[in-house]
C-alpha cells in the first residue's frame, strides 16, 4: 500500500455522494476502502452550490446505500440538508475520508494502480474508483470579445443569491435546471431586468403532477425505447399546458428522451413558466459575442445588461488523470460506469459522469451497490 492510505485495497477519488457511496458498500462487504479528497470537507461541490437550491429527485428516491436521508429535510432536499446527510453519511459508516489529497493522474501499476498526488505522494491500491464528479470544471464558451467587455461576468458555481444584483440588469446564459432557477432566484430578489438566452428550447416538465413526481417518470420509463418516451413526453407536455412559444421560448424540435440521452436533462419548472409569462424573465437569443459595451446576440440584438451569469455547465476534467487510458470517449466521458471496467483497465472504475432522467443521486447508489458487487467478486477469484 502507498504512502498515507492505509492498508485499503480500493482508493476512491473523490468524497461527494459517488465516492461516500462506493466506500459505504465496500464497506459493508469488509473491503478496506480509503477516500481521497483534494478539499477540506466532503461534498465539497454542494457546499458552493445557489443558496436556493433543492434536489429536483425527492427525499425517498435520493437516499445512498445505507442510511436514508432523513424526514425532516422535507420532500425536495435543500442544498444545506444534502451536506449535511453527506457528513452524516460518512460519519454513520466510520468511512476513512482523508481530505487535502489532490490526485493528479492514474496510472497502470502491475496488476494494479498508482495515484500521482500534487505533493509528490504515490498511492497504490488493486482498485480504484474515481467519483470527482459531473460538475467538476466549469466551462465558459471563448465568446469572440468577451475579453474587452466592462461588465461583471461570472459563472453559475458562483452565483450564491439575488443580493448583489438588486436593482441591476443581468442576462443568464443557458436553459438548463441552473440558469432557469437562478433567473427566477433574479426576478424574485430585486434584479431591475432579467434576460435568459438559450441556445436550443428546454423541455419543461412540472415538478410533480398529482403528487407524482417527475423522477418518479423517469425510473418508470427508464429502459423503455427512446422513441416511444419521446412520443409519451410531447403528449405530457401538451396535456401539462407548459408551451411557452407565444413568449419567445418555442417547443423543442428535438423529443426528451433523445436528448436526455445526448446529456440535456429537462427542465423541472420552479418558477420558470409562471415568470415568462409574466414578462419577468425575457427569453432571448444565445449569446454570439462581446463588445466593449454591449452583448451581441445570435438573431443580431445587442444587448447591455450589466451582468452576465454563465450557467454554461461543467466539463468532467478527466483528461488530465484519466485520458492517457484507454476508458474516455470523444466527449471525455467514461465508455463505462458502475460495475464494469473497460477493455484494459481492469480494476479502474467509474462514477457519477451519466445524468439520467431516473436522478443521478439514484443512479450513483445503484452504481455503487454494482462496484462494491464486482470488486467482491474480483477478490474470491484471486488465489
Amino acid at each position: 500500500m502507498g504512502t498515507g492510505a492505509g492498508r485499503a485495497e480500493v482508493l476512491v477519488v473523490g468524497a461527494g455522494p459517488g465516492g461516500l457511496a462506493v466506500a459505504a458498500a465496500l464497506g459493508r462487504r469488509g473491503v478496506p476502502t480509503t477516500v481521497l479528497e483534494r478539499a477540506d470537507a466532503v461534498g465539497a461541490s454542494w457546499r458552493r452550490h445557489y443558496d436556493r437550491l433543492h434536489l429536483h429527485t425527492t427525499r425517498r428516491m435520493s437516499g445512498l446505500p445505507g442510511l436514508p436521508i432523513p424526514r425532516d429535510a422535507g420532500r425536495w432536499v435543500s442544498r444545506d440538508d444534502v451536506v449535511r446527510y453527506l457528513e452524516r453519511y460518512a460519519a454513520h459508516h466510520r468511512l476513512d475520508v482523508r481530505t487535502g489529497v489532490d490526485v493528479r493522474r492514474v496510472e497502470r501499476d502491475g496488476d494494479g494502480w498508482a495515484l500521482a498526488c500534487a505533493d509528490g505522494t504515490r498511492l497504490t491500491a488493486p482498485v480504484v474508483v474515481v467519483a470527482t464528479g459531473y460538475s467538476h470544471t466549469p466551462h465558459v464558451p471563448a465568446w469572440p470579445g468577451l475579453e474587452t467587455w466592462t461588465g461583471t461576468l461570472l459563472h453559475a458555481r458562483d452565483y450564491r443569491n439575488a443580493r448583489p444584483y438588486r436593482g441591476r440588469d443581468v442576462l443568464v446564459v443557458g436553459v438548463g435546471n441552473t440558469g432557469a432557477e437562478i433567473a427566477v432566484d433574479l426576478v424574485e430578489g430585486g434584479a431591475d431586468r432579467v434576460r435568459l438566452a438559450f441556445r436550443t428550447a428546454p423541455h419543461i416538465l412540472r415538478r410533480t403532477t398529482a403528487g407524482w413526481p417527475a423522477q418518479a417518470t423517469g425510473v418508470v420509463v427508464r429502459r423503455l425505447p427512446v422513441a416511444v418516451v419521446d412520443r409519451m413526453a410531447r403528449v405530457v407536455a401538451r396535456a401539462e399546458g407548459l408551451d411557452l412559444s407565444a413568449h419567445g421560448l418555442p417547443r423543442p424540435e428535438v423529443g426528451l428522451a433523445t436528448r436526455a440521452r445526448a446529456g440535456a436533462i429537462p427542465v423541472q419548472d420552479v418558477g420558470l413558466v409562471a415568470a415568462v409569462r409574466a414578462g419577468r424573465v425575457e427569453p432571448v437569443a444565445t449569446v454570439a459575442a462581446f463588445e466593449r459595451d454591449a452583448v451581441v446576440l445570435a438573431d443580431g440584438e445587442r444587448i447591455t445588461p450589466e451582468v452576465v451569469v454563465a450557467a454554461t455547465g461543467y466539463r468532467q476534467g478527466l483528461e488530465d488523470l484519466v485520458g492517457h487510458l484507454p476508458v474516455l470517449d470523444g466527449r471525455g466521458l467514461p465508455v463505462v460506469h458502475g460495475g464494469r471496467t473497460a477493455t484494459g483497465a481492469p480494476g479502474l472504475y467509474f462514477t457519477g459522469y451519466t445524468n439520467p432522467l431516473s436522478g443521478m443521486l439514484r443512479e450513483l447508489a445503484l452504481d455503487a451497490v454494482r462496484i462494491a458487487r464486482a470488486v467482491a467478486r474480483s477478490r474470491r477469484r484471486v488465489p
